[in-house]
């Protein structure tokens, strides 16, 4: 990366790097929507008290999983010094402090129908979300732990195998489903409950074959990273904590929006809430790739700070921008003109409710086209902040703008002026306008004075 680049040179490095990372990203995402999808088919109900469930699983999942990212950095720091000893205790730790939170949270999904009826949300909806949520609980120690690992194995540039295994894991997981949820095969009819025990498989699965692959594939064994595994290392423990925590707190400011939405929008009706999570799923498909376009401009931004170039610096920064705005578009052209083919892939058809869900859903994807673009800033925006390593000011700008200004007015524009689940969405809009506009202006700012 040099001061000579040219925008459109510019703009095919960050694609060459962003693309692997964005099949990743999808790839995990697709285990999600098979969930949805597999479930719209099942049961209108089914399908709502898995969209409660699994976004109170995410909100938890992602508040721990600051130790596992925390890994990535740290271990990339300690291959830059030479020192592979480091690089096998911060991973330890790091898978530790993952293992621990997956423990102690479980308690929480235990208990979770007591918490989602005191939040508002239908008894039958929230019991059935109880039941998911009791197995799918028993998946965060492992799933934690595999995020740990592709940390890891993503410092050490190791991508393509965790590409791969996700893929493979969506793979199980529609096969899993397939019979457990629906009873096919003489496997006994279990609805969400088979859903649950499906993740919980797969995320075992995927652990063990990441597990094995770290610590036996030629290249890795150096680091003997299973190697007296038991033994604690107080140091690196703190420094994993250190640096996981304001991560995971801001991973949860954002996913506590969506969160906080999907409660509110149970609180009008089941029919809009399984439209809400249609849509919302909908929305973080496409969200994957401006994520993965982020974590290519984060890698590209922090080379050129790195060596004193702030000219690469912005230019970088302005085709990271203009690419996610660029794919943005194309899809604000699919969200408005053909609705009811994306959603109807979500649904049965056939069944009564499926029609209903579509009207409302259709109204959801037209206010996503606003929501995906500002969503695309806000986290390009926090790519680029990384890359120059500026993040405890971002933390708390993001924070603010979701739950100072986005939740509250979701509350306001949804209730007292009575514009029901539009109203919520338009608070969605809000905040992420907020973060989106805040957070680009300390980056662009910041440019300006260095």
């Amino acid at each position: 990366m040099t001061k000579a680049m040219t925008f459109p040179a510019h703009a095919r490095a960050t694609l060459a790097l962003g693309f692997p990372l964005i099949g990743s990203h999808l790839a995990q995402m697709a285990l999600h929507v098979v969930d949805t999808v597999m479930l719209g088919w099942y049961g209108v109900t089914e399908l709502a008290a898995v969209v409660i469930g699994a976004s109170s699983f995410f909100a938890v999942f992602i508040l721990g999983s600051g130790f596992a990212q925390a890994v990535m950095p740290m271990v990339a720091a300690a291959l830059g010094e030479g020192d592979e000893a480091q690089v096998r205790r911060d991973t330890r730790m790091g898978l530790w402090l993952s293992a621990g939170y997956g423990l102690l949270s479980y308690p929480l999904f235990w208990h979770s129908g007591a918490v989602l009826l005191a939040l508002g949300q239908n008894p039958e909806v929230a019991a059935l979300a109880q039941d998911f949520l009791r197995v799918a609980g028993l998946g965060m120690v492992p799933a934690l732990l595999v995020m740990a690992l592709k940390s890891y194995l993503a410092a050490l540039e190791r991508t393509q195998v965790v590409l791969w295994v996700t893929l493979g894991a969506v793979v199980v997981n529609v096969a899993i489903n397939w019979f457990l949820i629906f009873g096919n095969g003489g496997a006994p009819e279990l609805g969400v409950v088979g859903s649950a025990i499906a993740s919980v498989i797969v995320q075992v699965l995927t652990f063990a074959v990441l597990a094995v692959y770290a610590g036996r594939v030629q290249g890795l064994r150096r680091f003997n990273l299973w190697q007296r595994f038991w033994r604690p290392d107080l140091p690196a423990l703190a420094g994993v904590f250190r640096l996981g925590w304001p991560i995971g707190v801001t991973g949860l400011a954002e996913s506590g929006l969506f969160q906080a939405s999907a409660l509110m929008m149970g609180w009008i009706g089941t029919v809009e809430l399984a439209a809400h999570g249609i849509a919302m799923q909908v929305a973080s498909l496409t969200f994957m790739v401006h994520l993965g376009l982020s974590n290519a401009v984060t890698v590209r931004t922090g080379f050129a700070d790195g060596a004193g170039d702030g000219a690469a610096v912005r230019m970088g920064g302005l085709a990271g921008i203009a690419l996610s705005l660029g794919f943005g578009g194309v899809m604000v052209v699919a969200f408005l003109v053909a609705p009811v083919a994306i959603l109807s892939v979500f649904l049965d058809m056939t069944k009564p409710e499926a029609t209903r869900i579509v009207a409302y859903g259709t109204l959801l994807l037209a206010l996503a086209a606003v929501f995906q673009l500002l969503d695309a800033m806000q986290v390009m925006a926090l790519g680029l902040l990384r890359g120059v390593q500026d993040t405890r000011v971002p933390m708390w700008l993001a924070a603010c703008s979701y739950w100072l200004v986005g939740i509250p007015s979701s509350y306001v524009l949804a209730f007292p002026l009575g514009l029901g689940g539009a109203g919520l969405w338009l608070g969605l809009v809000i905040g992420l306008a907020s973060a989106a506009a805040s957070l680009m202006w300390r980056f662009w700012s910041r440019q300006a004075r260095r």
